[in-house]
């Protein structure tokens, strides 16, 4: 696309999915079409204002193969972790990103780097809509999502709409499992986060390594150049038959399995999409154990819910930031 011709076109509109380890950004058409893509590291130092630099890297990228510039877009949707107020386009408490725990005008100062509207939004929440609307959600008007990533969250479309609650609805990852069990990153114990989101994971292999236990996993992290241990590091290990990589990732699945069918107790909703970075890459075969890991515990097992993953794969939760921009470009 031209950009002369983008800068008359104001359908195409920006989304953002932060990530506690990767940035993703898209362009997208008036008909929901991905013409520009980029992805970063989420920075591990620098706090907020690093991560809003990357985010803006990320997303000029994307506009530069889109052939517009940022400044020319409709708008630039961006779904993040942590306490989103959309009024006031702040993130607070985002406790998976680095040296995010007070609140930070996340729209404001992206919006100045970018030249255009800035929209925010939770992530799952936005990546539930961009399924709903467009993919493993659509046919189906009530489902619970649930995003297995850095950390756990989750969000409920209920009767075809979003369910929020007084504004922290669908929060799947801190239904304790484990009474006066592991201690989560939220500070209290026993969530389905301290034992299956991925940074819990990840300190748990470390102290598992450091007391000698042998894994592939902090090899295969240096071996792909990463920082921490990312979806693909854990996935490589599990094709590899790494014993505590599938000791870990099997703790998780049982966590999510016994969180998820709580929430379908009290719920009945008879769809379970499963998105984020580990639930996406492990795929439909870790989906049904996650289904098998709930079995036990659902009150009516005859009954027991349909899990598939998201259908939008990784660019699900950066569509759908972008689906905040303006229903007038819908």
């Amino acid at each position: 696309m031209a950009t002369g011709l983008a800068r008359d076109n104001r359908s195409l509109r920006g989304g953002i999915d932060l990530g506690g380890t990767k940035i993703q950004a898209v362009v997208i058409t008036r008909t929901h079409r991905v013409i520009g893509e980029a992805r970063r590291p989420t920075p591990v130092d620098g706090g907020p204002e690093a991560v809003t630099v990357a985010m803006a890297e990320a997303l000029g990228e994307a506009a530069s193969t889109a052939g517009v510039a940022p400044r020319y877009l409709a708008g630039v949707g961006v779904g993040s972790p942590g306490s989103v107020d959309t009024d006031a386009g702040t993130v607070s408490k985002a406790g998976n990103l680095p040296g995010w725990d007070g609140t930070f005008p996340l729209g404001d100062r992206l919006s100045r780097l970018l030249g255009c509207a800035v929209r925010l939004g939770n992530d799952v929440q936005v990546a539930n809509r961009a399924e709903m609307r467009l993919g493993a959600g659509r046919g189906h008007r009530s489902f619970i999502g649930v995003a297995w990533g850095t950390g756990v969250g989750g969000s409920l479309i209920l009767d075809g709409r979003l369910w929020v609650g007084r504004g922290a609805a669908g929060e799947i990852g801190h239904v304790v499992v484990v009474r006066d069990g592991a201690l989560c990153g939220c500070g209290r114990r026993g969530c389905v986060e301290a034992y299956a989101g991925r940074a819990a994971m990840e300190a748990a292999a470390r102290k598992r390594a450091d007391r000698g236990e042998k894994t592939q996993l902090f090899r295969l992290m240096k071996q792909f150049g990463r920082t921490r241990l990312t979806s693909g590091v854990w996935a490589r290990a599990l094709d590899d038959g790494d014993a505590m990589a599938h000791d870990l990732i099997g703790r998780a699945v049982g966590a999510l399995g016994t969180g998820i069918a709580s929430a379908i107790n009290l719920l009945d909703i008879g769809t379970v999409i499963i998105e984020g970075g580990l639930g996406i890459r492990l795929g439909q075969p870790y989906a049904d154990r996650i289904a098998e890991a709930m079995s036990p515990h659902l009150f009516l097992p005859d009954r027991a819910p349909e899990v598939h993953v998201a259908a939008l794969g990784d660019l699900g939760g950066a569509i759908g930031a972008a689906l905040l921009v303006g229903s007038s470009a819908a």
